[in-house]
């Protein structure tokens, strides 16, 4: 069995919204700049900046649970099942965040399946910028079920 498997990004992309406190105004102004590109797009984030871009914006924008109480974990398994594949994060690297592991883990599990991930406006400006928006992405990732496979075969069985 392949080591890595080939996964489609579609052209209809499942986006991430997420920001911290001090960055949910700049994030939201982007959105405004981009509804055309992203109305074009399924949106999701976390529970406040979901709320505050669809009440600021025409766009619709499904939420999940706040940040803190577990929204970057809802959406890195989200992450897992495929079912978000692009994750724009303004986040605040001047100020402390107490769910900071699990913006860790959410940048991890982005790594591990290889999905775009912006965290400041420069990076999600050339993201959405890029002529991959308009069309189908292949990317390769670890063949999970065969790296499950091999360290179950490598483990030692005797407790």
């Amino acid at each position: 069995m392949n080591e890595t498997v080939t996964l489609t990004i579609g052209k209809q992309k499942n986006i991430a919204l997420i920001a911290h406190d001090g960055k949910k105004a700049e994030l939201i102004q982007w959105c405004k700049d981009n509804s055309e590109i992203l109305k074009r797009h399924f949106l999701c984030g976390t529970g406040t900046t979901a709320r505050m871009i669809t009440d600021a914006t025409d766009l619709p924008v499904r939420g999940y649970n706040s940040g803190p109480l577990g929204g970057d974990q809802q959406i890195g398994a989200k992450i897992v099942e495929g079912k978000i594949d692009f994750v724009i994060f303004f986040s605040d690297p001047l100020t402390a965040a107490p769910h900071d592991p699990d913006v860790k883990a959410l940048m991890r599990i982005a790594q591990v399946y290889d999905i775009p991930f912006a965290n400041n406006k420069a990076t999600a400006d050339f993201l959405i910028n890029s002529r991959f928006m308009d069309e189908e992405y292949d990317h390769e990732v670890i063949n999970f079920k065969q790296n499950i496979a091999n360290r179950a075969e490598t483990l030692p069985t005797q407790m």
